[in-house]
């Protein structure tokens, strides 16, 4: 009787017939073993990728145990799925995330303190002088030592540092080393496939001496564009936008390029992480790494800003604009389609319907 009454949550409830209060059993929601899994790992904030793995050992579990259906289900490969499932610890499910690739021996300096002290006290009397020039008077005073290098001499004035403008300098390395975790577009290799890469961009414009702010983007592959004007240069605008361009394209966006500006940071990424789409960097002076956007613009400048259109009433001429961009998109001709509209051109090759461009939410 003790283990039948462990099984319910008892409550007091009232008696319709009297003032008297009853106990009434009221039966616990049990989760499934896979589902408190899953529960685990958004509370433990598993990355994407782990958080897949567990839901191969989900789906391999629920199917039997059938490790070839499983790998065919999701695309992997046997033995990856195999060396997961035996990494795989109910009690700890951060044992599915990716460890470190870092080598457990890194290389150390290779200069010796000699080599240091010497370095120092040439860089403390020549500070201007780049690391080639210090090799040269390095050879000359010092001829017997022929290990020493320029990379070597980097090393050195980098842990020293000993720089001309020390602020401007560390200034300057903040910027590398944010850089370097920025994605390249170089980096992606892209594919003729509807929504794989929307590039976006900034035009600014002076109208009755006020600056306007006209963002764009545009399908790498169909040519399917989208561009608002916005009054500030910000980045919460720089998400509005891009909302609405996922609301356009029906969510069919897995990579963004943009360039590096201020507007593309901050509120834009965290948009980004919200939808989970990658973000993809131009490189700096390189426009043509955006060329299909930067034509866009030049079209939208020839045939739309250039005709007496432009305004410094946003919502004016964001009116006129959307009726140009449904010009653009479903009658103009587009060279590089074979002289197909971009929605016809999503008809033809991805099996749209005739009805899709009525989802603008310009």
């Amino acid at each position: 009787m003790s283990q039948t009454i462990s099984n319910f949550n008892w409550s007091w409830m009232p008696s319709q017939s009297s003032c008297c209060y009853h106990l009434y059993p009221q039966p616990k929601l049990f989760l499934s073993r896979h589902e408190r899994w899953r529960r685990r790992a958004s509370l433990s904030r598993l990355s994407r990728e782990a958080k897949q793995r567990l839901e191969w050992i989900i789906f391999y579990e629920s199917k039997g145990k059938q490790a070839s259906l499983t790998a065919r289900h999701f695309g992997i490969a046997r033995k990856t799925f195999y060396h997961w499932l035996k990494r795989f610890d109910e009690i700890n499910l951060h044992t599915l995330e990716t460890l470190s690739r870092a080598p457990r021996s890194k290389r150390q300096r290779e200069y010796t303190p000699l080599q240091y002290t010497r370095i120092i006290a040439l860089r403390r009397a020549h500070i201007r002088y780049g690391k080639m020039k210090l090799l040269v008077l390095y050879q000359t005073e010092f001829p017997q030592d022929k290990s020493l290098t320029s990379w070597k001499i980097q090393c050195i004035i980098k842990r020293s540092g000993l720089y001309y403008h020390p602020i401007k300098q560390a200034r300057i390395n903040r910027k590398r080393c944010l850089s370097a975790k920025r994605k390249k577009i170089t980096d992606l290799s892209r594919k003729p496939r509807n929504g794989f890469l929307i590039c976006v961009d900034t035009m600014i414009r002076h109208v009755s001496q006020q600056k306007r702010y006209i963002l764009t983007g545009i399908d790498h592959y169909s040519k399917l564009a989208f561009a608002r004007m916005y009054t500030t240069h910000s980045s919460k605008n720089a998400a509005d936008f891009l909302r609405r361009l996922h609301y356009l394209l029906d969510g069919r966006i897995e990579n963004v390029q943009t360039d590096n500006g201020s507007e593309f940071k901050l509120n834009f990424d965290q948009a980004l992480v919200k939808l989970d789409i990658p973000h993809y960097h131009s490189r700096v002076k390189t426009p043509k790494d955006n060329a299909v956007n930067e034509r866009f613009n030049r079209t939208l400048e020839d045939e739309f800003l250039s005709l007496g259109h432009l305004s410094a009433d946003t919502e004016s001429f964001n009116h006129e604009l959307t009726e140009w961009l449904v010009e653009y998109n479903s009658r103009r001709p587009h060279q590089s389609l074979g002289y197909m509209p971009p929605l016809n051109f999503h008809f033809k090759y991805h099996k749209l319907l005739p009805m899709y461009p009525s989802s603008t939410y310009y």
